[in-house]
């Protein structure tokens, strides 16, 4: 499998884009604005592993692959989305954080980073509920270590 890395651009130079084409973007990278950081290295977590998720997302945040294409993720709001609608076709590339117990449900949660601005979701963030398996949304399918330069 083949990654094409670049140095990192801010999202100032780089916005954000969304659309509904179901094709490949093509890059529009541009080395002037590029800031000093790079992904040097990166290592697949075990896929489907709730205890091996946490391991590894205890010692650094996770780029993971969600389905991002239905309702019921697209309006999340707040609380711990726990609902296996959202799918398991990955189609976005989001950050976990961390995970918790939700004070008012009791259910556990991965903590999500999206790149969707803090007017979506949880000031930008959703918890994802933790279950075996593929996860909600597919969190747990391929999760990644990441190191940089």
């Amino acid at each position: 499998m083949y990654y094409e890395t670049h140095k990192a651009e801010l999202e100032t130079a780089y916005p954000y884009v969304s659309g509904k084409t179901q094709t490949a973007g093509k890059c529009a990278y541009n080395a002037a604005s590029a800031t000093a950081v790079e992904v040097s290295k990166y290592a697949f977590v075990t896929a489907d592993s709730v205890t091996q998720m946490k391991a590894a997302l205890a010692t650094q945040p996770l780029a993971v692959s969600i389905e991002a294409d239905k309702m019921v993720f697209q309006t999340y709001s707040s609380g711990v989305l726990d609902s296996t609608t959202c799918g398991t076709n990955l189609d976005h590339a989001v950050l976990a954080v961390g995970w918790g117990t939700d004070s008012a449900s009791g259910k556990d949660y991965w903590l999500v980073k999206n790149s969707w601005n803090t007017t979506w979701g949880d000031k930008g963030y959703i918890k994802l509920a933790i279950v075996d398996g593929k996860g909600i949304c597919g969190v747990q399918m391929e999760p990644l270590t990441v190191g940089t330069n």
